[in-house]
């Protein structure tokens, strides 16, 4: 499967963007998928993953409140709705996906075996 993250752009603090995650070659309702970040010279880090079905989620702490995963089969893509954004908010954000019986979530990105090429959201202060 191949996946395309799109969305990204430039945005004040305190803005919105919705990232969104599209699949070609393959259908991701077999899959969790998530999102990560990362910034200039830090390590890529968790954002936010969602089960197959869509019935679990799990965000990491600071995008809890702010940051919503959601996904539509038809579609074919995940969403990662972006609220309330800060600088240090500013990353690439890449979508990443793993084979995964119903429920499964994780924020280990070792656990992600398909990834797609980034976009880029930068948040102005």
């Amino acid at each position: 499967v191949q996946l395309q993250a799109f969305g990204g752009g430039l945005v004040q603090t305190g803005g919105s963007l919705r990232l969104s995650c599209a699949a070609s070659g393959r259908t991701l309702s077999t899959y969790a998928m998530g999102w990560f970040r990362q910034a200039p010279g830090k390590e890529r880090e968790f954002v936010a993953a969602i089960s197959r079905r869509g019935t679990r989620t799990n965000y990491a702490d600071s995008m809890k409140g702010r940051f919503t995963i959601s996904r539509d089969h038809a579609k074919n893509t995940v969403f990662l709705q972006m609220r309330s954004l800060k600088p240090e908010d500013t990353a690439v954000y890449y979508c990443a996906g793993h084979d995964a019986i119903d429920g499964e979530v994780h924020d280990r990105k070792a656990r992600y075996v398909y990834w797609g090429h980034g976009t880029q959201v930068t948040v102005s202060s």
